[in-house]
């Protein structure tokens, strides 16, 4: 299955969510916890298998699994504050570097390898798949940009740390809160906002003190990569 079908499905399974709101319809009693987890879970298992069958050097994948590791790390002395670590940064700059598929892979990778010493659970792969994401959309502004960007860099880490925290609240809300309705929706949201200001924050602090010197580190080990 093609990532556009993925990405279909998850449109759909959006659309039909929203629609459960509305009581006494067909869709109003299915289990939407599941079924979104089934479909983030099927784009994940897409992702790493494609990942396996494409060309990816043994340089690649010992890069990956460095960041991924470094990410795993810092995330769990954190672990005590909640919304605040260093992983979307590290999964940001890994993505701005050396672009969406590497970025994509430090950001699941150090979800899924940091819960099994935080507690694994339901809620994983929609970690792996924010972080993956993160690391994404780092690529693409690090594909138009020659050098690093700071503005750039800090605006769209500000976006993350609500986008990351809208999705995962969007989960909640389907696995734990009774009944679906808009104002169970805006109440999740809205609890959960001073915890997305301090991810927010958290990563305009890391961009600043850690950004340029990461940056610069990094495209020289990708200078030595690139080298015959």
């Amino acid at each position: 299955m093609s990532s556009k079908k993925v990405w279909l499905l998850i449109g759909i399974a959006a659309l039909l969510l929203m629609l459960s709101i509305v009581p006494e319809n067909v869709f109003y009693d299915m289990n939407w916890a599941l079924f979104s987890l089934i479909v983030i879970g099927l784009y994940l298992i897409i992702f790493f298998r494609r990942f396996e069958k494409s060309p990816v050097s043994s340089k690649e994948v010992a890069l990956i699994a460095t960041m991924a590791s470094l990410a795993t790390v810092s995330r769990i002395p954190f672990s005590a504050v909640v919304s605040l670590q260093p992983v979307t940064f590290l999964v940001m700059i890994s993505g701005y570097v050396f672009g969406s598929r590497t970025g994509f892979m430090v950001g699941a990778l150090a979800a899924l390898v940091s819960n099994f010493f935080l507690g694994q659970g339901p809620w994983t792969p929609w970690q792996m798949f924010c972080w993956g994401l993160a690391g994404a959309t780092a690529a693409l502004l690090g594909g138009r940009m020659k050098d690093f960007h700071l503005v750039s860099f800090l605006l769209l880490g500000v976006l993350w740390g609500f986008l990351f925290g809208w999705i995962m609240n969007f989960w909640h809300w389907a696995a734990f809160i009774y009944p679906l309705n808009w104002r169970t929706f805006l109440a999740t949201y809205a609890a959960s906002f001073p915890f997305d200001i301090i991810h927010a924050l958290g990563n305009v602090i890391f961009t600043l003190v850690f950004g340029k010197s990461f940056y610069h580190i990094l495209v020289r080990f990708r200078k030595r990569m690139s080298a015959p």
